[in-house]
């Protein structure tokens, strides 16, 4: 049962002990009344909105604005309703209105649907009934009134306070969940395909030839994917650290360096980053040459974090590069330039000739 359904349920068994004390106090002084059997039928019709409203507040898909707008009403009318049944000298002396504490129910159903201001509006409903009532902004009234104000608001911002409390509680269960069937994952691959390709890349290099070859790649799959398994879960505020992202790009011919401490940012924002690493390496395969190495390094600056791809490969003429874009060929531009500028930050390459490519990316958090 959430924290919602509980709170409606509180509701119905606040509204029912109003209707009981308001009949307590109708019992005790009925007689002072100039319409007695009128406050007998306002009784009536309260205690028929109370079963109404305990079923229908009990249902999720009736609780919408037409049936708070309703229950603001009926509320509103019984308080009114008691200047025409009262005694004119029992209400000038302060005497209490005829539903008593279970006109702000509403006020209540309202702080629970739409937070403090839903609260907040019905309270002042309610009071300008009370006003209406006693034809005159007298001191009771405005302590009732006051209240109502305070009740409104307080069970309202809690209700708000308590709606993302459960969010957050769920998503965290979600990803200790998730973090439970990773590392389940990561015991049964380890047990299994790490071993694997371990051994194949143990043999192959022991082998040479061609063989060596294979063994390389499968060393750099087992790299890949324990950096895969291994890698920090979406924590619960939806953050990611970006360390986990880039060490997955970790090969033979790749090394990455990054700070001992977490590089914790949002998690949209850490893919974008290592999506742009990602496509500066394939750069570097695709154009550095088979024997090229490269280098990720990541550093934290504090207002913003710097990633760095360099590599030893065969280097380019700028010129080659604004030639690209002016054909239209927006590889290194939409993939990792853009992807930087949405983000608000810059990304500066560097190459010459036969002195390899750097790419610096420097992004605010």
């Amino acid at each position: 049962m959430g924290i919602e359904t509980a709170v409606w349920r509180a509701l119905a068994v606040f509204r029912t002990l109003g209707l009981v004390y308001a009949l307590a106090v109708y019992l005790r002084r009925y007689d002072e009344y100039a319409h007695p059997i009128g406050g007998w039928v306002v009784l009536g019709l309260m205690a028929g909105w109370t079963a109404v409203t305990a079923i229908a507040y009990g249902r999720p898909h009736l609780r919408r604005w037409p049936l708070l707008a309703a229950d603001l009403a009926v509320a509103m009318s019984t308080v009114v309703a008691t200047r025409f049944i009262d005694d004119f000298d029992r209400i000038e002396a302060g005497a209490q209105t005829l539903p008593v504490v279970w006109a702000a129910t509403p006020v209540l159903a309202f702080a629970v649907r739409g937070g403090w201001p839903g609260g907040v509006g019905a309270a002042c409903g309610v009071g300008v009934a009370d006003l209406v009532h006693r034809g005159a902004l007298t001191v009771p009234t405005a302590n009732n009134i006051v209240l109502l104000l305070l009740a409104g608001a307080v069970v309202g911002y809690m209700m708000s306070l308590a709606r993302r409390g459960e969010l957050a509680l769920a998503r965290a269960l979600a990803v200790r969940a998730a973090g439970r069937e990773r590392e389940r994952l990561s015991r049964d691959i380890h047990d299994s395909v790490l071993q694997v390709l371990a051994l194949v890349g143990r043999r192959g290099q022991e082998a040479g030839g061609e063989a060596a070859e294979i063994g390389r790649l499968a060393a750099d799959q087992e790299r890949a994917l324990r950096a895969l398994v291994s890698a920090a879960p979406e924590t619960v505020d939806g953050e990611l650290d970006l360390r986990a992202l880039l060490s997955a790009y970790a090969t033979s011919s790749v090394t990455v360096s990054t700070p001992a401490t977490p590089v914790v940012l949002a998690a949209a924002r850490a893919r974008e980053i290592a999506a742009a690493v990602g496509a500066a390496l394939a750069n570097v395969a695709a154009h550095a040459g088979e024997a090229a190495r490269a280098w990720v390094l990541l550093e934290d600056a504090g207002s913003e974090v710097v990633v760095s791809v360099r590599d030893d490969g065969n280097g380019f003429d700028r010129a080659r590069l604004e030639e690209a874009r002016a054909e239209g060929r927006l590889g290194v531009a939409a993939s990792i330039e853009g992807r930087v500028r949405d983000l608000g930050g810059t990304a500066v390459l560097d190459s010459r000739p036969g002195a390899g490519t750097e790419v610096e990316l420097r992004v605010p958090r």
